[in-house]
């Protein structure tokens, strides 16, 4: 029943999405999707990224936040929940389906606010709506910078969390 219920929703989406036009040519270079790819699939990540206070190993003797884990809920375009992001990373649509991926590119976005990204999918796991997923772009990014905090040998272990959100737009091989 669960899963019945999903399927036109992300159908929906799929659909809302599938003839949206995005701008390559306004992405920076490094973040854009190499030519044969189609985006799909757009989502609003809304969640948190988790930062620790360690040494810096750039610069012996100091110490700075460290991104540990990013969690966060994907969003259809209307706002209703269709599936979660987390560490790996790792892209999990309520079906079931999930794709992970390793970056390519970054480049950076207005001040405040988590680079913009580009990552390239491994086979998805599972059959759904991340099956077949080949680019994932990080867009639109609000939030999810280090945090202000002191971040010293006082502090060496502590954990902060920060808001983020972010649009991601999925993208399958022609």
């Amino acid at each position: 029943m669960f899963k019945a219920t999903l399927k036109p929703v992300v159908c929906a989406v799929l659909l809302a999405t599938a003839g949206a036009g995005f701008a390559a040519e306004a992405l920076p270079e490094p973040v854009r999707v190499p030519a044969g790819h189609s985006a799909f699939l757009e989502s609003v990540g809304v969640g948190e990224i988790t930062y620790e206070c360690r040494d810096n190993k750039e610069k012996p003797g100091t110490f700075a936040w460290a991104f540990v884990v990013p969690v966060a809920v994907l969003n259809d375009m209307q706002g209703k929940a269709i599936g979660k992001y987390y560490g790996g990373p790792t892209w999990e649509a309520n079906d079931g389906s999930k794709v992970t991926g390793k970056q390519v590119a970054i480049a950076p976005a207005s001040p405040g606010n988590i680079p913009l990204q580009l990552v390239k999918a491994e086979p998805a796991m599972g059959k759904g709506a991340m099956t077949g997923v080949s680019y994932i772009q990080r867009l639109e990014t609000k939030g999810g910078v280090a945090p202000a905090a002191t971040c010293d040998a006082s502090t060496t272990g502590a954990k902060q969390q920060v808001k983020y959100q972010a649009k991601y737009v999925f993208f399958k091989q022609n």
